[in-house]
């Protein structure tokens, strides 16, 4: 292991890393709550605002994954589709099988200019977590319950208030509901088996309500769907724990993109084409465990300065005054002060330990399976 790689796993240079992101995005929320006064006045000016506010936040995971790993993301895809990346609103559809699969898309983004207008329908629970649940409710994201009867009203009026949302907009759906997982596969077999559907390898049954929903309410803003299909080389399996310690992973992206023109309106055709998505990304990934590679010509966008310029800017104004805050204290010499400061280096280490928790595996559990979840499609 080079002297990099070794300071990379050293806890104190990460609890840095996590104090950078929880207090620069603590004062982002905070410009964000000032901003409200704007949405009366102007309401497009107050998005374009907290756009660019966000941007400030998530590039600072995505320079984790680029800059701080080295993690290369490998598209396969045709130059036709490539260059209309960023230059109109899509619906993404990404299978939810990682801990950092919504990192991979990110970085994506990023290069792409559209980071910031990212957008999710997330699950209610993330409205709580700080940081992640708060700068997305200044974003506008979608939240729900996955309970259709009390999810409704929610997301048709928040999906028809982005109708006019004035930046490119990625809209990223994960219509399997919830994380891949052993147990969650069989119970969706089994559910996909008493519907009569063909079943899957590598993917959960689609949820169907929230796509058809999310067409039908961005009808004529959005343009297009893309298809997302993600593996990682040599059978990695990455973590969010995996990136911070700096190991670096190979992603490779099967993106197709589909014009809205050519999707059926009608809510079943509609819902039996988004089944039709899933059993050909299951053939992709199939195709994959076989051959280590996606079929189609490949592209590696470049990574922009922009994510790492972004981090160092917030390490500069923060890291000094707490270095300078840590001296004082070792050299007061007063027990007080040190047992205080080391309190605070204790909770800040949970705080960050419980912020990764979010993303893990084990730790996503969810209804899936259960006589409400089934109801939902």
């Amino acid at each position: 292991m080079g002297l990099v790689a070794y300071l990379k796993t050293q806890f104190v240079l990460q609890l840095l890393l996590g104090f950078v992101f929880v207090v620069s995005g603590l004062l982002i929320n905070f410009i964000q709550l000032l901003t409200c006064v704007l949405w009366p006045i102007d309401k497009q000016l107050y998005r374009r605002i907290n756009t660019r506010l966000s941007y400030s936040l998530w590039s600072q995971l995505v320079m984790l994954l680029e800059w701080w790993s080295g993690t290369q993301c490998t598209l396969y895809t045709d130059q036709a589709t490539v260059d209309k990346f960023g230059k109109e609103h899509v619906i993404i559809i990404l299978n939810h099988n990682y801990e950092i699969d919504f990192l991979c898309g990110w970085t994506i983004c990023e290069r792409y200019g559209v980071l910031g207008s990212s957008k999710v329908l997330a699950k209610h629970e993330l409205l709580k977590v700080p940081l992640i649940g708060w700068t997305w409710y200044f974003l506008e994201i979608v939240f729900c319950k996955r309970k259709w009867e009390e999810d409704r009203e929610t997301v048709f009026r928040g999906l028809e208030r982005l109708r006019d949302y004035p930046e490119f907009m990625w809209f990223l759906l994960y219509c399997e509901g919830t994380r891949f997982t052993e147990k969650k596969h069989q119970i969706s077999m089994e559910v996909a088996e008493s519907k009569g559907l063909p079943k899957l390898k590598y993917h959960l049954l689609p949820r169907t309500k929230g796509f058809t929903t999310a067409l039908k309410c961005l009808k004529g803003t959005v343009s297009a769907v893309y298809d997302v299909t993600l593996n990682f080389k040599d059978h990695q399996v990455p973590t969010l724990l995996g990136i911070i310690n700096g190991k670096k992973y190979m992603a490779d992206m099967r993106i197709r993109r589909f014009p809205v023109e050519e999707i059926p309106e009608d809510e079943k055709e509609c819902a039996n084409w988004l089944h039709k998505l899933y059993q050909e990304k299951d053939a992709l990934q199939e195709h994959y465990h076989k051959e280590g590679i996606f079929p189609g010509p490949t592209i590696t966008p470049p990574r922009r300065l922009w994510t790492l310029l972004n981090f160092l800017f917030w390490a500069a104004l923060l890291l000094s005054p707490l270095i300078n805050f840590a001296c004082g204290v070792v050299v007061s010499g007063s027990p007080l002060l040190i047992l205080g400061f080391s309190l605070f280096l204790i909770v800040a280490s949970i705080a960050i330990r419980r912020l990764i928790g979010v993303t893990e595996v084990k730790k996503t559990g969810s209804n899936y399976g259960d006589e409400g979840a089934k109801k939902q499609n």
